[in-house]
């Protein structure tokens, strides 16, 4: 496979290059910055998908990110990659603010309740975890099933969560859709221009080496020959 490493990362190793990425955040930064620009699809394909994967990534749909994003972009005809790529925007230094402005959102859009402090979510989202990896192995084995907390959690915290990031995800989306725009097409017409430049100074030198192989004398054969017959 073209992206399959070749040293398999340890869980510890992937949790550590989640939360800081080899080079630091900047180095990978313009590293997706620099892929972006460098997708072959016209600049509207790729800012749809960059909305795609910033709205997505409002989302409670964590471990999933990446495919909900692949098929929204699919859907609305963007750049997958870009989709993908665009995720980045949640990050552990923004899903901080992000859960807490959802989910307080979204209790206040539902009528619910109050909103969660950032703590309180990021565990919840944990025991969540452990529970549905619990009822998982509880349909092979005689352990009886536990719903009611999971039921507690999707009312309480899943579905406001939801409800409330989709209007910052769309500010977000939105926002990064009409930058990243004039961006892109400015950065393809520059990089046109310069294969053009490229590809005008090749046929250049290539004209130049043909004159000057016509340009040199071939009286010398000729007159070698003349004095042979001679």
């Amino acid at each position: 496979m073209v992206f399959k490493r070749r040293n398999r990362r340890t869980p510890g190793e992937w949790v550590e290059a989640t939360l800081y990425p080899k080079g630091g955040w900047r180095r990978a930064g313009n590293y997706i910055r620099h892929r972006l620009q460098r997708l072959p699809d016209p600049p509207h394909r790729i800012a749809r998908g960059i909305f795609a994967g910033v709205l997505i990534s409002f989302t409670p749909l964590f471990g999933l990110h990446f495919f909900a994003a692949a098929l929204l972009a699919f859907v609305m005809r963007g750049n997958i990659v870009a989709a993908i790529l665009a995720t980045v925007a949640g990050n552990p230094v923004t899903f901080p603010f992000i859960a807490v402005i959802s989910v307080e959102l979204g209790h206040q859009i539902l009528g619910s309740g109050d909103g969660v402090p950032a703590l309180q979510i990021l565990s919840a989202f944990g025991r969540a975890g452990e529970e549905l990896w619990w009822n998982a192995k509880a349909v092979f084995t005689e352990d009886p099933t536990r719903w009611a907390s999971l039921e507690r959690f999707f009312k309480g915290l899943w579905l406001p969560y939801l409800v409330g990031g989709i209007i910052p995800g769309l500010i977000a989306g939105v926002a990064a859709y009409y930058i990243s725009l004039p961006i892109l097409a400015a950065y393809q017409k520059l990089r046109q221009k310069r294969l053009r430049d490229r590809a005008e100074k090749l046929r250049a030198a290539a004209a130049a080496r043909l004159r000057g192989t016509a340009a040199k004398p071939t009286g010398v054969v000729g007159d070698d020959a003349g004095r042979g017959s001679r």
